[in-house]
């Protein structure tokens, strides 16, 4: 038979069954103090996961994000996450400074 005339019974479905445990459990508060629950939902470069990433609610998502702004607010958390960025710029800094000292 040729493939583009097989009927559809004979596709296999892509997506999985496995259950996943959900993110945010009953007894967890979303609050801007609870860092644990916050850095779950932060990417290394401090930006805030989709709520098809993070398989919250529409509720939670917002709860979520309204924590994590208020603790940038409160300095509990960065806006941005730059070490890579700093530490090429604290070794240009360096090698600058080497420059200037040599001669």
């Amino acid at each position: 038979m040729d493939k583009f005339k097989r009927p559809f019974l004979f596709l296999k479905s892509k997506r999985s069954f496995r259950r996943r445990l959900p993110p945010i459990e009953s007894g967890d508060r979303i609050d801007y103090r609870n860092m644990s629950l916050i850095s779950r939902f932060i990417s290394e470069q401090g930006k805030i996961f989709s709520r098809r990433v993070n398989r919250l609610t529409l509720k939670q998502q917002r709860l979520i994000t309204i924590a994590i702004k208020q603790a940038r607010i409160l300095s509990l958390l960065p806006f941005l996450n730059n070490e890579k960025q700093l530490e090429r710029a604290e070794s240009a800094v360096i090698t600058a400074g080497l420059r200037t000292r040599n001669k």
